[in-house]
């Protein structure tokens, strides 16, 4: 029973997302490992599921283990700046190999068998010459052959299909007009295909998790400038991690609201990024994935939600829709990823220079990393700029954490009029204040 509340628990936490993400662009990209591995039919599942579930979904593969394979018996790969040389031999095997694993692509999202992930999915896969490229020329005298890179994305196209509810495979070949084919970076083919559909969301699934090289933690959210610092001070970093991560800043750079990175040898790691509220990945944005700000009406019903079950407990006075409403220009939250997890409410009596402190709440599952205090140093600043010279807290439970901040104990008598006029005897609220000059 318990194994069953828990997936009932997980599936409703999961609802918010499925909405979210619903009619949205999703470009997920993969290197040849991911498709050579004993689990990718498992990932390609998961691409069904997602598309079931009414994401527009792009697919971009990566070849280069294939590539290899087809070289082995020839002059050995050659490489420079971590870019293949792309001769007349390695085309040949380019082109093998960009066939063989489009087709294996397709033919696994074609599965339908009774009793699978797959069955009565009855997807439609599209894939086609949307890609222009144009040699990458020659660079510190090495002459890049075959190699190109992107020119122009038909995106045009691309919707079209995404209209119809295909799903979208892209290799990481282009085409010249002059009928010319030429090797792409995977990484670069789909970073330019998110920048030109403007797609919602860019994901790698990558070879290892993106850890910091200093405390050998995982990274769970950096900014596209917070990466330029990242590559900059870790020159040395792993290719697999660090053509993700330029690939990333580049999209974030373009107006790609959100970049993931997730370890595709976690299983159902594409699911648990994208359904969860956390997620398992390494998230990348072009401003900070969390942000104290002041309230909108739009954040009403996130503030009922996380201050409903503080009000049931008495730590928190009840409080209407339409009073919080009237008093919305009062409330500052903190909100992540579209989720309210922190509020603070600031009342400000501007004629007699005092505030009242009200209603602040942090979501249970992020009460660790002191984001009470960074909305009480935020109200405290605010009440500073409206040049507020007393602070008053009315609390019930959290006596002795506002003390530790620097407020003191007082009586009911020493609140002004117009606070003591709203005290309620049989909360039997315990008075504290804070002097701001």
């Amino acid at each position: 029973m318990e194994q069953k509340n828990h997936y009932v628990n997980w599936f409703r936490a999961s609802s918010p997302y499925i909405h979210a993400h619903r009619n949205k662009t999703f470009v997920v990209a993969f290197g040849g490992e991911a498709v050579l591995a004993d689990d990718f039919q498992d990932h390609v599942h998961d691409f069904a599921l997602l598309n079931s579930l009414g994401i527009r979904l792009v697919l971009v593969h990566g070849i280069r283990p294939q590539i290899d394979q087809r070289l082995k018996d020839g002059p050995p790969p050659r490489f420079h700046k971590h870019l293949r040389i792309t001769d007349g031999p390695a085309l040949q095997c380019v082109k093998e190999a960009a066939g063989l694993v489009r087709v294996e692509i397709e033919a696994l999202l074609s599965l339908g068998l009774a009793n699978s992930p797959m069955a009565g999915a009855k997807i439609k896969v599209a894939s086609g010459n949307f890609v222009t490229a144009k040699p990458l020329g020659v660079i510190d005298g090495i002459d890049y052959c075959h190699t190109g890179e992107v020119r122009r994305i038909d995106s045009e196209a691309i919707h079209q299909q995404l209209d119809q509810d295909n799903v979208v495979l892209i290799s990481p070949i282009g085409y010249s007009p002059s009928g010319e084919i030429f090797n792409l970076s995977a990484e670069q083919v789909a970073t330019a295909v998110a920048i030109a559909l403007k797609a919602e969301k860019l994901i790698f699934l990558t070879e290892q998790n993106c850890v910091s090289p200093d405390s050998g933690e995982q990274l769970q959210q950096l900014t596209s400038s917070e990466v330029s610092g990242l590559l900059e001070r870790h020159p040395d970093l792993p290719e697999t991690i660090s053509q993700p991560l330029r690939a990333a800043r580049h999209a974030c750079q373009s107006g790609i609201a959100r970049v993931h990175l997730i370890n595709r040898l976690q299983n159902g790691a594409l699911l648990l990024e994208l359904f969860t509220r956390d997620g398992i990945g390494t998230l990348i944005s072009s401003t900070p994935f969390e942000e104290l700000r002041p309230a909108t009406l739009n954040d009403i019903g996130g503030i009922l939600e996380l201050i409903k079950p503080l009000e049931q407990q008495g730590i928190l006075a009840k409080r209407s829709r339409e009073k919080i409403e009237m008093e919305i220009g009062d409330y500052l939250i903190i909100e992540r990823d579209g989720l309210v997890i922190g509020c603070i409410a600031l009342h400000a009596h501007l004629q007699r220079h005092f505030g009242v402190l009200a209603c602040l709440a942090v979501h249970p599952e992020y009460q660790r990393s002191a984001r009470a205090n960074r909305l009480l140093d935020y109200a405290c600043r605010k009440a500073k700029q409206l040049h507020l010279k007393t602070l008053f807290v009315l609390s019930t439970q959290t006596v002795h954490w506002f003390i530790e901040r620097g407020f003191t104990a007082s009586d009911v008598d020493s609140l002004p009029e117009p606070l003591k006029a709203l005290y309620n005897p049989q909360r039997n609220s315990k008075v504290l204040c804070k002097d701001l000059e």
